[in-house]
């Protein structure tokens, strides 16, 4: 599969690190450094414009080596790129750690995987198939 990409940054286009990386890196496009105290958030630039073919999404996911050595994550978890969107991928960055992160040119900050996916169709009903399980969550099972 091949995806359209548009590379306005300075940096090159992103790619997967090792044979069997899932995720391609996405390195930060800035003109000045940015510095995040703790528990700050902030939208990063890329550079990176992508077309996707329909049934596809990019998977925008924190790198977990950031995250463990210097507490940076992602405020939304995981972020979608539709088929659809044509703008500028950019990273919603936080902070988690007790340490300013310094975040420069180049940097690499998240991993962007491409995944396909199916759209359900709906079908409202009065109720819902019974099973052993039913509405049990939220660690029912034991830790």
């Amino acid at each position: 599969m091949k995806i359209k990409i548009v590379n306005k940054s300075k940096n090159d286009i992103p790619n997967y690190q090792t044979e069997g990386s899932s995720g391609m890196d996405l390195q930060a496009n800035l003109e000045n450094k940015i510095v995040l105290k703790s528990l700050e958030r902030k939208l990063i630039p890329t550079g990176i414009f992508i077309e996707l073919p329909v049934g596809y999404e990019a998977q925008i996911r924190a790198r977990s080596g950031l995250s463990l050595k210097k507490g940076l994550t992602l405020a939304n978890g995981i972020g979608t790129i539709d088929s659809d969107y044509r703008g500028e991928i950019k990273v919603i960055v936080v902070n988690l750690g007790k340490e300013d992160i310094e975040i420069n040119h180049g940097d690499r900050i998240a991993q962007m995987v491409i995944i396909k996916y199916e759209r359900a169709d709906i079908e409202v009903v009065e109720e819902l198939t019974v099973t052993t399980r039913q509405d049990g969550g939220f660690g029912h099972t034991g830790v």
